[in-house]
């Protein structure tokens, strides 16, 4: 008997979501575990190994106890593990607005259309803009993120030169992020207001509501 199809959890939790258009949201989190980048910036890097195996209805069960109407798979990077398109489906299914937290270094073409997908582009500063996947942004539409995490004033002017290369205003959200410890929000967001960017500053609600506390 062929075994069901299981994805490797560092943590299912119950939370509010700090970043992106659902911000303020009640929000079930999946955190694969597992990813393939360094980024300089990385808060989860507990995610890169553990965690424990389980099955897609054990968390679609775990999912159902949590009373929310918003699913956030994210990681680590989530694509990293080949069931995880199958889980997103079967979330979608389940009647759930679900959103995929990704690097975009991994392809997208897969992910079923219904899912939100908030990709991570990554700026120099994170020792992986190398692996950014610009073939990604074919699989992008109006209800998609895209994010950019800023550290530094090299970042922004790199990440200034892809909205025009790259033409990264014509997807749903632009989001600029600072890198938290690296770049003041208030200095992000006075270069954005002199350069009138059609972006949207983030900082991280989750962040300020319970620091690098885990699981929140």
């Amino acid at each position: 008997m062929a075994r069901p199809p299981r994805l490797r959890i560092s943590e299912i939790f119950h939370s509010i979501q700090g970043e992106g258009l659902f911000t303020g949201e009640r929000t079930a989190f999946v955190r694969l575990t597992g990813c393939p980048l360094r980024c300089s910036y990385c808060d989860t890097q507990y995610a890169f190994t553990g965690g424990e195996w389980v099955s897609i209805e054990e968390i679609l069960g775990t999912v159902s106890g949590l009373d929310v109407h918003h699913v956030c798979v994210t990681g680590g990077e989530p694509l990293a593990q080949r069931d995880c398109l199958l889980l997103l489906a079967s979330l979608c299914d389940a009647g759930y607005s679900v959103s995929l937290e990704t690097s975009g270094a991994l392809d997208l073409s897969a992910v079923d259309p219904r899912v939100v997908k908030v990709v991570d582009i990554k700026t120099p500063a994170s020792g992986e803009a190398d692996a950014n996947l610009w073939e990604n942004l074919e699989h992008l539409g109006d209800r998609d993120q895209i994010k950019l995490v800023i550290c530094d004033r090299e970042d922004y002017l790199w990440a200034v030169e892809q909205i025009g290369e790259h033409r990264l205003d014509r997807f749903g959200t632009l989001l600029f992020s600072p890198a938290a410890g690296s770049l003041s929000p208030q200095e992000l967001a006075e270069w954005i207001l002199r350069d009138r960017l059609p972006v949207r500053l983030q900082v991280q609600l989750h962040k300020l509501l319970w620091g690098d506390e885990r699981g929140r």
